[in-house]
């Protein structure tokens, strides 16, 4: 460009990802609408290809054995290698401390990834990791989303995707708010310690529901709640969980009870639910 030149801007394709965008947008909330999952647990489910064959190649051999493989010839049919590949993989995935066998009972994952794990996990900067699915979640329901981790006996946001609505609910990030209200809370209690368990014991012997609705949270998988914070506030949420199942935050949605009350809760369930498990894979669990 010669200096002084005004930038030529393409307003065509600019027009053009625009409406991509919101076409994608529209297909998410037809979806979401249908009670079934988007367009990322469509690609989260798809196996990784990265193009470099031997790297793809371990990494189906470590989902194997994460999912049950447990003997060499488990590994061989659920990944479709062949043997003499297969054999050649195990064992460097061995020499390098990413699989163990142990007599007995076969192929479990290595102390490696364990080490790797919990270094990840130290280091780990969730609330950027996590915020490009807030703010799909955000888009494809409409309302406005969250994450939130815990502080003692508190729950803390540390991001939030606001709704594009008018009429909307929005908690500042930092905000400190209790376990023992809304759907967040729930789930924190529901995968929670053993402070939590003896809590939600007297709740029971106290006739308190929170118990029954703790019981329910872990049954289905995702929390609800229904102006339990806030008069006039609903919302839906699910947990993010790290390595060894521990929580690791709980993401939510939430709006106005009118838009997001009991009966429409459950639209709203898979598509939250979709996001904690796409942070999950983008965290490496």
């Amino acid at each position: 460009m010669v200096a002084g030149d005004e930038p030529v801007v393409d307003r065509a394709a600019d027009r053009t990802s625009e409406r991509a965008r919101r076409q994608a947008d529209l297909r998410d909330r037809m979806l979401v609408g249908a009670g079934r999952p988007g367009e990322a647990e469509q690609l989260r489910r798809r196996p990784p290809k990265s193009g470099v064959g031997v790297l793809d190649r371990c990494a189906v051999i470590l989902g194997a054995v994460e999912s049950g493989a447990r003997s060499f010839t488990d590994i061989v049919e659920a990944t479709a290698l062949t043997r003499s590949t297969a054999h050649r993989l195990i064992l460097g995935l061995e020499d390098h401390g990413f699989l163990v066998h142990v007599g007995g009972f076969g192929y479990v994952l290595g102390p490696r990834l364990l080490a790797l794990a919990t270094t990840a996990m130290r280091e780990l900067p969730l609330r950027e990791i996590a915020h490009p699915s807030l703010e799909r979640l955000a888009r494809s329901t409409g309302e406005s989303a969250q994450l939130y981790v815990r502080d003692g006996d508190r729950r803390i946001c540390i991001d939030a995707a606001e709704s594009e609505s008018e009429l909307r609910t929005i908690v500042d990030i930092g905000a400190s708010l209790p376990l023992t209200k809304g759907s967040a809370g729930k789930v924190f209690l529901t995968w929670g310690t053993e402070r939590d368990e003896a809590l939600l014991s007297a709740a029971a012997e106290r006739g308190d529901r929170l118990a029954q609705q703790v019981a329910t949270v872990r049954r289905r998988g995702w929390a609800e709640s229904v102006a339990e914070r806030a008069p006039g506030v609903a919302s839906v949420s699910a947990p993010v969980f790290g390595p060894h199942a521990t929580l690791l935050a709980v993401v939510s949605v939430s709006g106005p009870a009118s838009r997001l009350g009991t009966l429409r809760s459950k639209r709203y369930a898979p598509a939250v639910m979709e996001a904690a498990r796409e942070i999950e894979r983008t965290v490496g669990v």
